[in-house]
């Protein structure tokens, strides 16, 4: 099962999105998400493989952040 979700927000909101993220990894062993009336747990051990990955090109930038286990 995969669940993509792609948005433009501002910069302040999309901060806000990547916060509640790291509070619910920080806080408890599952993170949960909700896509269209949905609701999705996953649940995550103590240790999770961390990928940063920054690419700057000639008209755009992206940073990528993966999390696996």
């Amino acid at each position: 099962m995969e669940v993509t979700e792609r948005a433009r927000l501002r910069r302040e909101d999309a901060a806000a999105r990547l916060r509640a993220l790291a509070d619910a990894l920080a806080s408890n062993n599952e993170v949960e998400f909700e896509r269209e009336g949905l609701r999705f747990k996953v649940r995550v051990p103590d240790e999770v493989d961390f990928k940063l990955e920054v690419e700057i090109g000639d008209d755009e930038r992206e940073v990528e952040i993966e999390l696996k286990w």
